[in-house]
C-alpha cells in the first residue's frame, strides 16, 4: 500500500479530526487515525466510539488497503514540515514509512481492521442548512449548555426543526438562550439534543462556511455532512425540558442601553462584587441605570451611573455579573434591550440591531434575591 499526498493538505485535514480524539481512550485503537485507500481516494477516520468523523481526501495511488496509525505522533511530524509532496509506503514490517524531500520517518501501525465502524442511521429524517448558519447557531447557543453530570439533557443543545423555522436552545437553569432561524424550515418536524463535543467541532470547521450542510438524524445519532466530510455522534437521549414555559411573556419595564457602554461598565463593577454570589445591583428610573456591587466581606463597593432609555416602572434587580457578561459578549449588536416584569422573575435580553433577517436571539438571566 502506497500512497503520494501534500503535506499541508494533510495536516489541515488532520487537524480538524484530531479534534475527535479524547486525551485517554479506553480503547488503544482510539489513539489512531484510521487510514482506509481505495485508488486515489484516502478516507481519514477519528473516533471516540460516541462521535466518529471522517474526511475523503485526494492522493496519488492505486492501491488499496487500510490500517491505523499513531494520531499524536502523525500529526507531531507533520507540523514540522514545510509545504511539500509525501509517500507513505506500508512495509512488512508492520510501518509506516513516511519520505519527505530530506528525510525517512517509520511509525508502527495498527491493523485497520480493530478500528469501530461508524454507526449507520437507518431511515433517518433529513435536512440541510448552510454550514455558516449553523455555526452561528451554535456558537450563539452551546455557552449557555449546562455542566451537570447528574442533568444530560441540558449538557447539550436542543435543536428543534419545523416547516416553518429551526430553533435552538441552550439552558443550564441559570440562563437560557434560544435562537431561532424562521429564513431556514425542515422538511418535517423533529426534535433532538446535541452534545457539545460534536458542536464545538462543527463550530470550529463551519464559521464562515458556504458550503451547504446536510444533517440527517434518528432518535439515538445524527450525521452531519459537508464538503468531503461526515461527522456521525450519539445523541443526549432524554426529554429536553419545556423552556417556552420559563419565559415570561408579559415584561412591561423596557431598558434600551449601549451593548459596549453596559458590558464595559459590568466587567468594572463586577471586580468588587462578592466573589462567591457574583451579585451586582441594576436600579433604574427615569433615563438613568445605576450599577452597584458590594462585597461586605473586604468592605469594596462601586457604583457607576449610565444613561439609557427606559419605559416602566423603576425597578431594582439583581443579576449574577458572570452571566450578564457572558450573554452580552455573545450578542454583536449595538444596542441591547433587556425586558423585565419584577426583581424575582427572568430578565430577558435581546439584541435591537445587527440581525439578518429571519434570525431572532432570545436570552434570559435569572435574577438573584438582593439582601436589602
Amino acid at each position: 500500500m502506497k500512497f503520494i499526498v501534500s503535506s499541508a493538505y494533510l495536516l489541515k485535514q488532520l487537524q480538524v479530526l484530531g479534534g475527535v480524539i479524547n486525551n485517554s481512550n479506553t480503547l488503544p485503537i482510539l489513539d489512531n487515525f484510521l487510514f482506509s485507500l481505495d485508488g486515489n481516494s484516502l478516507k481519514v477516520s477519528a473516533s471516540d466510539l460516541e462521535t466518529t468523523m471522517h474526511a475523503i481526501l485526494e492522493v496519488e495511488s492505486s492501491d488499496s488497503g487500510n490500517i491505523a496509525i499513531p494520531a499524536r505522533l502523525l500529526l507531531d511530524t507533520l507540523k514540522t514540515f514545510p509545504e511539500q509532496p509525501l509517500t507513505f509506503v506500508v512495509e512488512d514490517n508492520h510501518t509506516v514509512e513516511i519520505s519527505a524531500n530530506n528525510g525517512k520517518y517509520a511509525l508502527a501501525y495498527a491493523d485497520g481492521a480493530e478500528f469501530p465502524n461508524a454507526v449507520s442511521l437507518s431511515n433517518p429524517s433529513k435536512t440541510s442548512v448552510m454550514g455558516d448558519i449553523l455555526a452561528t447557531a451554535i456558537s450563539k447557543t452551546i455557552f449557555a449548555a449546562g455542566n451537570d453530570d447528574l442533568r444530560p439533557v441540558m449538557s447539550g443543545v436542543f435543536f428543534q426543526f419545523s416547516t416553518e423555522s429551526l430553533t435552538f436552545v441552550a439552558t443550564d437553569a441559570h440562563k437560557l438562550v434560544k435562537y431561532q432561524r424562521t429564513d431556514v424550515q425542515a422538511s418535517e418536524t423533529a426534535e433532538f439534543i446535541m452534545p457539545k463535543k460534536p458542536l464545538n467541532l462543527l463550530k470550529g470547521i463551519l464559521a464562515g462556511s458556504e458550503s451547504e450542510v446536510t444533517i440527517e438524524y434518528n432518535d439515538s445519532n445524527a450525521k452531519f455532512s459537508f464538503d468531503q466530510t461526515e461527522l456521525v455522534c450519539r445523541l443526549i437521549d432524554g426529554k429536553y425540558p419545556n423552556y417556552e414555559a420559563v419565559i415570561p411573556k408579559e415584561n412591561p419595564n423596557v431598558l434600551t442601553i449601549n451593548r459596549n457602554l453596559f458590558l464595559s461598565s459590568v466587567r468594572r463593577i463586577a471586580i468588587f462584587s462578592n466573589k462567591t454570589t457574583h451579585q451586582l445591583k441594576l436600579k433604574v428610573a427615569g433615563a438613568e441605570l445605576n450599577i452597584s456591587a458590594e462585597d461586605l466581606d473586604y468592605s469594596n463597593k462601586a457604583e457607576e451611573r449610565l444613561s439609557c432609555s427606559y419605559l416602566g416602572d423603576d425597578m431594582q434587580i439583581g443579576f449574577n455579573s458572570r452571566f450578564l457578561t457572558e450573554m452580552l459578549n455573545n450578542l454583536n449588536s449595538d444596542e441591547i434591550s433587556l425586558s423585565m416584569s419584577l426583581p424575582n422573575r427572568a430578565g430577558i435580553l435581546t439584541p435591537s440591531d445587527g440581525l439578518d433577517a429571519g434570525e431572532h436571539v432570545t436570552m434570559l438571566v435569572m435574577p438573584v434575591m438582593l439582601n436589602n
